[in-house]
């Protein structure tokens, strides 16, 4: 049997990206790079501006839905695709994460997990539009090295303006940057980084410089859900993304996100799942 990484890929930014950023204005006829009605992840950041339309897509198992206008932003290797879109205008920003700011990009992970709505007189819809449509000109410019940094300088005015319309939507005592909203961000970046390795909690209290305790009980206390359930999250959803995209084996699955016990893992799927691995796989890709 093929490898289905064969024929579903995680797909880089368009060769024309040489600024790292390539801007495609949905109302356009510019070719897709492939085809995004089928499930698949990139390598890059994904950031959609739809100013009208309707829009229902699948990300990382689970459907989303939203009204326009809006933002929306999808990560690198984050599985997606579209199920439904009606009639869409706005523009789908494609960029290099490393050209970004990385607290701003980090801010963004942490908050932005549903699409941001927008007012159409809002200051910020006018913002983006009118940097988006910048972006675009710029592009499709693109005389020299100058207009590259220019692109890149517009990417961060961007994401700038949305990290500052995500703090102001948080609550007055969310907005404190208190010291348990930090430890609670850094260890999700923590775990989004080490999951594979790292599958005790003493590890990242650790790392964070504070007790097994003080950082279960701040986990808990933010999320619902304890130090332990987060490590397991992350591994089982990237044991359903390597279940959908390749033909690997349990047990290669199981030791790719870090579990030397095929059957413990296959018991903890079906735990955090209710399905079993190959029930999952079943289901997704049949």
């Amino acid at each position: 049997m093929k490898n289905k990484n064969q024929h579903i890929e995680q797909f880089p930014l368009t060769p024309n990206a040489k600024a790292g950023v390539f801007i495609r204005n949905m109302q356009g006829k510019t070719v897709e790079e492939h085809d995004i009605s089928k499930p698949h992840r990139d390598n890059h950041c994904q950031l959609m501006l739809a100013t009208e339309g309707r829009f229902q897509l699948n990300i990382d198992f689970e459907n989303v839905e939203f009204s326009t206008p809006a933002l929306i932003c999808v990560f690198p290797e984050q599985v997606h695709y579209s199920i439904e879109v009606d009639a869409p205008k706005g523009w789908i920003l494609n960029f290099d994460p490393s050209l970004a700011d990385q607290e701003l990009l980090q801010l963004m992970q942490n908050k932005m997990n549903t699409p941001l709505s927008l007012e159409p007189d809002s200051i910020l819809f006018y913002q983006t539009t009118s940097l988006m449509a910048l972006i675009e000109k710029s592009q499709s410019e693109n005389t020299n090295k100058f207009i590259h940094k220019a692109i890149h300088s517009l990417l961060n005015g961007l994401l700038n303006l949305i990290a500052g319309e995500i703090i102001d939507s948080l609550s007055p005592q969310n907005q404190k940057t208190s010291r348990g909203v930090i430890i609670k961000d850094t260890f999700s970046q923590l775990v989004k980084q080490h999951y594979k390795t790292w599958k005790q909690p003493a590890k990242y209290a650790a790392a964070l410089a504070v007790t097994v305790a003080h950082l279960n009980d701040t986990v808990k206390a933010l999320t619902g859900n304890p130090v332990s359930v987060h490590i397991q999250e992350a591994s089982i959803l990237e044991a359903k993304r390597l279940l959908y995209f390749t033909d690997n084996s349990v047990k290669e699955i199981a030791h790719a996100v870090g579990y030397e016990e095929p059957v413990y893992f296959g018991k903890l799927f079906k735990k955090v799942t209710q399905m079993t691995p190959l029930e999952f796989r079943k289901q997704f890709r049949d």
